[in-house]
């Protein structure tokens, strides 16, 4: 990252930081249970932290709108409650031992367990956000949810295979950019905007998800394993076709996509290697082809804010897609 794109992540962390503390204290008391197992393992997954990404949209959207109550804090605790435990239950089915760098939770307290503290952070994300006495919130959470469990069992169902570009961008959206448009969605929902408003919000949350996952797949498959954090390439051990690996299958030779076609299956490199996965991908502008698609839907994020008055928190939400694709991690 240039100095320069430094200096303006640290602009946008001190422009939302207070925020972002309130929200991380509503989010430790949420995850109390008069259970000790679900407090361990709540408490353990909030201190892996992470990017904050979600609900700093949800503040951004909200402050962006004029809206400067305490239903931002506690809506923001909520989504990053929904986001855990999305986590929690990828890690599970995915078999993952590694999460942000540190054993996952499931590998210290067990399946059982974490499925069951995930589920109740589900619920105890539905019961805060209940307090805002709001059915367009609700609404927008319970869609969510409906969105996230579908597109996972609709991954399952791939695994293994090879899908289509339109199959890859339907799972991404449902996976990761649906939580990404409602987060700025509840950002309008609080402000009270028009639904012109919200739409523009919600197209905005959208395009940026979607960059944001294509991103984060490339990276799975090209980023040094100390810098991600967890083992590379999980995406194709574990059979999932991503946009990199569609494009090499669609237009690489019969070759490439008999090599390909191998680890799908296999879901292991002991017979074709994740370096020789890679000099596919180079081969046949795969990586780069990946990328192109993720700058147009930066592009299209940003477009969506036209009309959206002057504020820092405009200049903010125009910097966020270009750290989206930006990023190593």
């Amino acid at each position: 990252m240039s100095a320069t794109t430094i200096t303006t992540a640290k602009e946008v962390f001190d422009l939302l930081h207070d925020d972002l503390h309130a929200i991380e204290c509503e989010f430790g008391d949420d995850a109390i249970s008069s259970v000790k197992a679900i407090t361990e393992i709540s408490e353990y997954l909030r201190e892996g932290g992470g990017k904050r990404i979600r609900p700093s949209l949800l503040l951004l959207s909200a402050r962006a709108q004029d809206y400067s109550g305490r239903g931002m804090v506690r809506l923001g605790a909520v989504v990053e409650m929904v986001h855990t435990a999305t986590l929690v239950h990828d890690d599970i089915i995915d078999g993952a031992d590694t999460r942000r760098g540190r054993p996952s939770a499931n590998t210290t307290w067990g399946n059982a367990k974490c499925v069951l503290a995930g589920d109740w952070l589900y619920m105890q994300a539905f019961r805060v956000a209940l307090e805002e006495r709001n059915f367009k919130v609700l609404d927008l959470l319970i869609g969510l949810t409906q969105q996230m469990v579908e597109g996972e069992l609709l991954q399952m169902e791939t695994l293994g295979r090879p899908i289509t570009e339109q199959e890859y961008y339907d799972l991404i959206y449902r996976k990761t950019a649906c939580l990404f448009e409602v987060s700025m969605r509840l950002g309008s929902v609080l402000a009270n905007a028009t639904g012109e408003a919200e739409a523009r919000m919600g197209e905005y949350g959208h395009a940026l998800g979607m960059a944001f996952q294509i991103v984060d797949d490339v990276l799975d498959l090209t980023a040094a394993e100390e810098v991600l954090g967890k083992p590379v390439a999980s995406d194709l051990r574990e059979g999932k076709a991503t946009l990199a690996v569609i494009h090499s299958l669609e237009h690489g030779s019969a070759q490439d996509r008999d090599s390909i076609f191998t680890v799908l299956t296999e879901q292991n490199f002991s017979r074709v290697t994740h370096n020789e996965i890679l000099a596919i991908l180079a081969r046949n502008g795969s990586v780069d082809y990946a990328m192109n698609a993720a700058y147009r839907y930066a592009e299209k994020a940003r477009t969506a804010l036209t009309g959206l008055p002057e504020s820092e928190y405009k200049r903010a939400l125009l910097w966020v897609p270009d750290f989206v694709v930006a990023r190593e991690k």
